[in-house]
């Protein structure tokens, strides 16, 4: 994993080559807005309220710990860890954000999709199985595997999935054309919403029967 922290470098200038290409945020009026939580005083932008310019410091555009991996022990074998707005807050009106991306041995970050921004990604160890699929008039899949300095981009609210096909550990660094992309996990959220969505919805929409649905929302409880 040595090798890991070069890559920061080369995903940041990925990420502000997304965010040059197509941010999805408004494009902000000021040099920057950093993002806080106490609104005394301050003026609310693009969702968050501005700190006051003359009480920025350094650290409020700084995040630290990229280089420590990620806890993969869970059932999907995968952990996300998203640098966005709130945890970095001088990201706030920018319209970019970034993740470390963390996969156990045939780990799997599930099909998923950003509503707000388009993703980019680079492969630091590993190989990874990715891909997307187009929106409803075809439904189209888009694969590739991707080694060691790939990059893939995943267009924006188009879901998409990151599989680690090799037998030892992968790690990614993904780009986000938006301060706070948002994620829909798909089986989150069809089997797993509170309140869950009326079984006679899910068994016609998926055309299975009622016992099927129940065993798969019960893996999401």
């Amino acid at each position: 994993m040595r090798s890991v922290p070069k890559y920061l470098v080369t995903v940041l200038l990925f990420a502000l080559a997304c965010f040059l290409a197509s941010a999805s945020d408004p494009s902000p009026l000021q040099d920057f807005c950093v993002a806080i939580n106490n609104p005394t005083s301050a003026v609310s932008v693009n969702g968050k309220f501005c700190m006051d310019p003359k009480v920025v410091t350094a650290n409020d555009f700084f995040f630290p710990g990229l280089q420590i991996p990620g806890n993969t022990a869970n059932r999907l074998g995968s952990n996300v860890t998203l640098v966005n707005v709130d945890k970095l807050p001088g990201l706030n009106t920018l319209g970019i954000s970034l993740a470390r991306i963390d996969f156990a041995p045939y780990g799997l970050n599930p099909p998923h999709t950003h509503p707000l921004g388009t993703e980019i990604i680079v492969v630091a160890e590993g190989t990874l199985y990715v891909g997307f699929v187009t929106s409803n008039t075809d439904n189209k899949l888009f694969t590739k595997v991707l080694n060691k300095g790939d990059v893939f981009v995943f267009p924006i609210g188009l879901i998409h999935f990151q599989f680690n096909v090799g037998k030892t550990n992968a790690v990614a660094f993904a780009g986000l054309s938006s301060q706070n992309p948002g994620v829909i996990t798909i089986a989150n959220a069809v089997f797993g919403s509170n309140p869950p969505i009326n079984p006679d919805v899910l068994t016609k929409a998926f055309q299975v029967k009622n016992n099927v649905i129940n065993y798969l929302e019960q893996q999401f409880k």
